[in-house]
């Protein structure tokens, strides 16, 4: 089975400008991971108004962060 990842973004986020990059974000992050996750999941990423000034690294991390805390990810697969 395959992974199927959702993104969304509010418009609590910010402008439309603010949501596009926030999702950019989110699916430039979440894209190296996707291998190294437990397989037959749906996920959806939503964002949060703080992700709009977000970089790149600290959004990967804290991906990481939730999917380790969500038993999808372990330790030693993290990027």
């Amino acid at each position: 089975m395959k992974i199927r990842v959702g993104v969304a973004a509010g418009r609590t986020v910010g402008t439309a400008v603010k949501r596009n990059r926030a999702k950019r974000l989110l699916r430039a992050a979440m894209r190296p991971l996707i291998p190294s996750l437990a397989s037959g999941w749906d996920l959806i990423l939503i964002a949060r108004p703080a992700l709009a000034s977000s970089t790149l690294t600290d959004t990967r991390q804290a991906l990481i962060n939730v999917l380790q805390r969500a038993q999808l990810i372990s330790d030693s697969d993290a990027i």
